[in-house]
């Protein structure tokens, strides 16, 4: 993911090694760690990442740093039906368009997990 965060005046800067993994992966091993990568982060009982899943589990990706508001605006900026949370396609589809490469090459992914039944 090429993002950038600020923290006390420092940048930090999220290398995007989607494109890497989906060469490594394939489609259907790419799309089966993102949802790994959901169950991690999700509330086990609600099954949905929400505000207090993500901030207990963002040192598991490294990101131990980041402020509520923060954590906040992620989740808001996946969350595409307005209930405060992310379910797993909104988790997967906020992945995709985190990763410019991955958001271009999109339609091919598409493609392959249609046909491999994914």
């Amino acid at each position: 993911m090429a993002s950038n965060s600020k923290k006390n005046g420092a940048s930090v800067v999220f290398e995007d090694y989607f494109p890497s993994m989906m060469e490594k992966l394939g489609s259907e091993g790419f799309m089966k760690e993102l949802t790994n990568g959901f169950n991690v982060l999700m509330d086990r009982e609600k099954k949905v990442i929400t505000f207090e899943s993500l901030k207990k589990n963002s040192a598991l990706l490294g990101l131990e740093g980041m402020s509520d508001e923060e954590i906040i605006c992620m989740l808001r900026e996946g969350d595409l039906d307005g209930d405060g949370a992310l379910d797993e396609m909104e988790f997967c589809t906020l992945m995709f368009r985190l990763s410019p490469a991955l958001m271009n090459d999109s339609k091919q992914l598409l493609e392959e997990a249609i046909f491999t039944g994914i």
